[in-house]
């Protein structure tokens, strides 16, 4: 899907902006740690599979998937990404992924980036619910949309593959509507 103005990060010192093909060796080098993939359904083979993602969100079509680069603007380099691995224009919702390089966790970045392009969702793709399934051991990022005012809706039993082995996933969205504080 071709953006012509991506989001605001919200948070001072990094940008986002569209995943480049440049961008494939430092996202490749960083999910290939064992504790970034621990938690999630990455199941790469090797470096054509980022780089055949990057060609999906070079796509025009507008239900294509969307990711961005999370910028690091102090060293110009990819701190994480963040975008929709599925998105329908007719029911006007996404699926909302991301991840970061192991430098970055615990500093804030995932809930600034996550709740910025929630946001931007709504006013720019007209979106009207934004969803997210978690691992149901990824307490990290189980926070992460919590923080972003994300609600639990329920369990989804062996919903994906995880590197050849059903996994549970928890469900979480919040809808266009929603306050950005997390329910109580």
């Amino acid at each position: 899907m071709i953006i012509r103005a991506p989001p605001q990060s919200g948070l001072a010192g990094f940008a986002l902006r569209p995943l480049r093909r440049a961008d494939v060796a430092e996202w490749y080098a960083y999910l290939s740690i064992p504790e970034v993939i621990e938690h999630t359904s990455w199941d790469l083979r090797g470096y054509e599979d980022l780089e055949e993602c990057v060609r999906q969100y070079e796509a025009p079509d507008p239900q294509s998937a969307l990711r961005f680069a999370i910028v690091d603007e102090c060293r110009a380099g990819l701190a994480g990404t963040i975008g929709f691995h599925s998105v329908s224009r007719t029911h006007r919702s996404a699926e909302l992924a991301y991840d970061l390089a192991p430098r970055y966790w615990g500093r804030g970045i995932a809930t600034a980036v996550c709740a910025a392009v929630t946001g931007w969702s709504y006013a720019a793709l007209g979106l009207q619910r934004v969803q997210a399934t978690v691992l149901e051991t990824n307490t990290r990022s189980e926070r992460v949309l919590r923080n972003c005012g994300f609600s639990y809706e329920g369990l989804l039993r062996a919903y994906r593959l995880v590197r050849g082995v059903p996994g549970n996933f928890k469900m979480y969205a919040r809808l266009a509507g929603d306050p950005r504080e997390p329910a109580p």
